[in-house]
Parts: structure tokens; C-alpha cells; sequence
């Protein structure tokens, strides 16, 4: 069985370089754009069924993705982004800029150093809901299924990734995730791994990085 987990399509935020976490942001012109080339390339994958964070961005864009496929989508809470509390919204340079003591500096520049402000979501957090969808929702489908899509967000679609292979938080940045881009799982014999990362669609890579 493969899984396609992908990155919803582009928003202003996206585009101003500022962290959405759980704010709802919509997709911008751009981002449908995205998410309708997108959705042209993967016209003929039979998905079996299909799985989105509730958040609009990612929902808009999975709803683009799906077309015309008579195929409920459901929403699921642990696909949420992660959660960074009073700090979204805040500017990806600044927080990153060396000397600066923002409170988000460490997740973006030492991941594995990374104590969440108050209010804010730890990236081992965000992996085990991650992983709970996996185990909860994806794994008894094994046999069933032949295709899934799952639409989510960057961050949290890393926590994924990281927990599926092992990735050491060392390298939680190291993978590009460019907004409408696909990481395919497989899932065979109860066991989840990693067939590609961050295949893209529609050209040109858009927001790949913080």
C-alpha cells in the first residue's frame, strides 16, 4: 500500500515567510494554483481513501487534489501543524537570525535543542500524534487499500517522516518540503517506510525551506 502525504499549496503567510502553526491561514491564488497542477498530475492514482488536516489550507488543497473521485474526505485533529503558541505569525529570518534569542531560534536552527515556549507544541508531541494517525488510521487498512492521500503541512508532515525512518532531529530540516509536494510512504507487512521525498509536480519548487 503506498501513502501519499502531502503539503497543502502556497498562503501569504507562506509567501511572507511568517510561521502559520495552527492559524488558520487560507491558500492564496498561487497556492490553488499549485494544488490544481498538482492534482493533473496525480488524476490517474486510484485513491482508496483520503485524510486531511482540518486546518482550510490543507483542506482546500486536498479537496483540489481529490477532483472528481467519489471519496469522503475526513478530517483528522493529529494533522494539525504544530502548535507554537503566541510565537505564530513570527517572522522565519528573524527567529533564525544568529544572536537574536527568539524563542523559536533552536527549532529552526537546533531542533534537537528545542524546548517549546509556553502555550507552544514539542516536536516529540507532534510526532506521536503523528504517528498515532499512522498506527490508528493507516495501518489496519493494510490489504484494503491499495492508495491513500493525506494532505498536511510542513513541519508536522517532517514529524511524520522523522518518525517513520528513524531521522534524527540533527536532521529535522534537512528534507525540503516545498508546498504541494508528495512524500510517498509504503506500508507492507505492517511495517511503514519511505519510498520518495518531496516529489513535485508542477515544476519550480515553491517555499521548499523556512
Amino acid at each position: 500500500m503506498k501513502i501519499y502525504l502531502f503539503r497543502h499549496g502556497e498562503t501569504d503567510w507562506n509567501r511572507a515567510r511568517r510561521l502559520q502553526g495552527q492559524s488558520d491561514i487560507p491558500l492564496n491564488e498561487a497556492g490553488r494554483e499549485l494544488a490544481v497542477r498538482t492534482s493533473q498530475a496525480v488524476a490517474q492514482i486510484p485513491f482508496d481513501r483520503a485524510y486531511t488536516s482540518p486546518l482550510s489550507r490543507a483542506r482546500e488543497t486536498a479537496r483540489i487534489l481529490l477532483g472528481d473521485r467519489d471519496i469522503a474526505l475526513e478530517g483528522d485533529e493529529r494533522l494539525k501543524e504544530m502548535h507554537f503558541g503566541e510565537h505564530e505569525g513570527a517572522d522565519f529570518d528573524a527567529a533564525k537570525r544568529p544572536g537574536s534569542g527568539h524563542p523559536l531560534q533552536d527549532f529552526f536552527c537546533r531542533p534537537q535543542s528545542y524546548v517549546p515556549p509556553s502555550g507552544a507544541e514539542s516536536i516529540q508531541e507532534a510526532m506521536a500524534r503523528g504517528r498515532a494517525f499512522l498506527e490508528e488510521k493507516i495501518l489496519p487498512l493494510e490489504g484494503e487499500c491499495e492508495n491513500i492521500l493525506v494532505v498536511a503541512h510542513g513541519a508536522l508532515n517532517r514529524c511524520i517522516l522523522s518518525a517513520v525512518a528513524e531521522i534524527p532531529l540533527e536532521r529535522f530540516w534537512q528534507m525540503g518540503l516545498p508546498n504541494c509536494a508528495a512524500s510517498i510512504l509504503s506500508l507492507q507487512q505492517g511495517k511503514f517506510s519511505i519510498l520518495e521525498e518531496s516529489r513535485v509536480y508542477y515544476g519550480e519548487e515553491k517555499n521548499a525551506r523556512p
